[in-house]
């Protein structure tokens, strides 16, 4: 299994570039193709997180902006987006999903899945997993997020050299997950992916992909490790 132990730091302010010195502790981590889809760009990502919650940061190498979705909570996984995946308890099939498109459209979900119980849930199908849009999505709740667009203009079908997007999740929005907030230590499962539509179908990356039987980022089985530094 994979682990990744990520900082802790002071809280700041995101800006969708990564400008904050705060990123000078994290590594870069590569996204790798799940070998669906014909893109070859670069995509890699750095985590860290304080007392209140975790922050992302994302930098993809792409040349169109392929998505034409601009409502808080639109599918726009049918469009270029990254997502982040974390399963704070393992014993409980219920985990948060947060993405964002390189537009800077949110979509925050609470996944579970009801297949039954059995080793690494091989047989998980899109009609086992549901997921559910945060409420009072406000205040404490809300994550902060900036995308920034480089090379080209920041709208749909534009031409581009590749598009960052930083954000960060409360420990708050995920007020009643078990395991949560984290102590310095705590372990969660987690998953980070891409999707890009610039091939006309769609190109994946994760990273953590060893389950080629289950052609989907919500494998529970696959998802690596992160561990919260002190």
């Amino acid at each position: 299994m994979n682990e990744l132990t990520i900082p802790l730091i002071p809280d700041f302010d995101v800006d969708g570039a990564g400008k904050s010195a705060q990123w000078n502790l994290a590594g870069w981590q590569a996204l790798v193709s799940t070998g669906r889809g014909r893109a070859t760009y670069q995509t890699r990502f750095k985590a860290l997180y304080s007392r209140t919650g975790m922050y992302f940061l994302f930098d993809s190498e792409d040349r169109k902006l392929t998505s034409a979705y601009t409502r808080f909570g639109d599918d726009i996984y049918q469009g270029d987006v990254v997502e982040v995946f974390l399963w704070p308890l393992e014993s409980q099939r219920l985990y948060f999903e947060y993405e964002i498109s390189a537009l800077g459209v949110e979509l925050p979900l609470l996944v579970s899945q009801n297949s039954p119980a059995r080793e690494g849930f091989p047989q998980v199908t899109k009609h086992d997993i549901h997921g559910w849009l945060a409420w009072h999505f406000e205040g404490d709740r809300k994550p902060r997020s900036a995308t920034v667009v480089r090379g080209g203009e920041k709208k749909a079908l534009a031409d581009m050299d590749g598009w960052s997007a930083e954000f960060f999740i409360p420990f708050a929005l995920l007020q009643g997950l078990p395991n949560c907030p984290p102590q310095p230590g705590t372990r969660w499962r987690a998953n980070l992916t891409r999707l890009d539509f610039d091939a006309g179908t769609p190109s994946f990356w994760a990273w953590r992909w060893d389950a080629p039987e289950f052609d989907m980022f919500h494998n529970l089985n696959q998802f690596g490790t992160i561990v919260f530094g002190e």
